[in-house]
């Protein structure tokens, strides 16, 4: 009985030795591939992370012949996207399930290294083709949250490097004209200023960004919160329609 206990005792030092060598690695890899420290939790099981590994694979294979890549693109197979002759990526470029880009615009979809899309996530640049749209601007490592909606329309979109983004978020950067009485305001065409997000934001969920909206670097956008007006760099801004509530230069 002793004999088995200690057999025991030597198979799970040696399982957790092993299991320290595997999340080391996969550490080191995952560090490598976005050029930033990156340290796996100890809680996560074995079976979990090696069927995550496995799905990213897949989608990394799926992804660079859909996009006909050699770059790191990993693009779930229930993605959708159209018009991928106006898609320009960096590397580690993420898709996730059920997401739909439509590309359509004079300037395209232009993502920098490490964005990744969430699922659900739905990019339309171009809602009429009366009016082609001006493109889409996203920086490197920005994260998109699931179920969010991101237009160009005439306006433009662009979102600066490191900022990170929740989920139900959306973005309008165009508006109806309807100043004519005598005409449908479906008829008197569209304008627009465009909306501009800064580098290193934290916009929180179900938030909504309207045409002519600005936001500086450092921001941080409080859940819900309608934003339309400009607003300058590390300030705290909620409400509807959102106002200053805080600098964080303060705090």
């Amino acid at each position: 009985m002793i004999c088995v206990n200690l057999i025991m005792v030597e198979f799970n030092g040696m399982g957790m030795n092993l299991r320290k060598f595997f999340y080391k690695s996969i550490n080191k890899l995952i560090s490598k591939f976005k050029k930033e420290n990156f340290t796996l939790d100890d809680n996560i099981p074995i079976s979990y992370l090696i069927s995550f590994l496995w799905s990213k694979i897949f989608c990394c294979i799926y992804g660079m012949i859909r996009l006909l890549s050699f770059r790191r693109v990993f693009i779930h197979p229930t993605a959708t996207i159209k018009c991928s002759s106006k898609l320009r990526f960096g590397r580690n470029f993420t898709v996730g399930r059920e997401c739909y880009i439509n590309a359509l615009s004079e300037e395209g979809l232009t993502c920098g290294d490490n964005v990744s899309m969430g699922f659900h996530t739905h990019i339309d640049l171009t809602g009429s083709l009366k009016n082609i749209a001006k493109g889409i601007k996203i920086g490197n490592n920005v994260g998109l949250g699931s179920h969010g909606h991101y237009g160009s329309g005439v306006g433009g979109l662009e979102i600066g490097d490191d900022t990170i983004i929740g989920n139900y978020v959306s973005f309008h950067p165009e508006n109806h004209n309807y100043s004519d009485l005598s005409i449908p305001i479906r008829l008197q065409g569209v304008s627009g200023k465009g909306i501009i997000v800064g580098e290193n934001c934290w916009i929180g969920a179900k938030a909504t960004f309207l045409d002519g909206a600005e936001i500086g670097n450092g921001c941080v956008v409080a859940a819900g919160a309608i934003v339309k007006d400009k607003f300058p760099d590390n300030v705290i801004i909620g409400g509807i329609p959102a106002r200053i509530l805080k600098d964080r230069k303060a705090s």
